[in-house]
């Protein structure tokens, strides 16, 4: 009886680093995976933020790919992802942009101070939208294709190499089709 017990600790050592192993092979280990890949996105649940109307549902499904940002002024990588939004619309990708649980003088004060690179932007106050999208924390980008469908996610800042290491491909990969 003592002798199968132990086989059991290099067992439990071999399967621990197996899954070790595997975890290391990845792509990315501190990226969260989406449970909407591949999915239509969930409803757009936004009020006004600042004079135009927030985007809707439909603004998802008209037949262009677009990224869907969700971002806050109290969020300090929100800024440093700032520069390279504004980048991506001057070069005519289309953002739409989520003020998240934030309020919105300081929003607006933010767009005021930075620029502002979004095609429309609502506000998420409750953060309900966000819940409902999985957003871990903000920011967070989504890219939905022209029919409403997520075809990726993004947690953490867009700096310059997630746009040409994970972004551009995908955009790219949609308009080819």
């Amino acid at each position: 009886m003592a002798r199968p017990l132990m086989l059991l600790p290099p067992l439990i050592f071999a399967g621990l680093a197996g899954m070790f192993i595997w975890g290391m092979g990845r792509e990315d280990p501190k990226q969260l995976p989406s449970a909407l890949a591949g999915k239509d996105a969930p409803p757009v649940q936004l009020t006004p933020l600042g004079t135009g109307a927030p985007f809707t549902d439909a603004d998802l499904r008209d037949g262009e790919i677009k990224l869907v940002n969700f971002w806050a002024s109290w969020c300090a990588p929100c800024r440093v992802e700032h520069p390279n939004l504004e980048a991506l619309a001057a070069e005519g990708v289309e953002i739409l942009g989520v003020n998240y649980k934030d309020t919105p003088e300081q929003a607006l004060k933010f767009l005021g101070d930075l620029g502002n690179p979004y095609a429309a932007i609502g506000a998420d106050a409750t953060g309900r939208m966000a819940l409902d999208w999985g957003v871990y924390g903000v920011p967070e980008t989504f890219v939905v294709d022209g029919e409403g469908k997520v075809l990726f996610r993004f947690a953490g800042p867009v700096t310059e190499r997630v746009i040409e290491s994970r972004l551009r491909p995908v955009l790219e990969g949609q308009a080819a089709e």
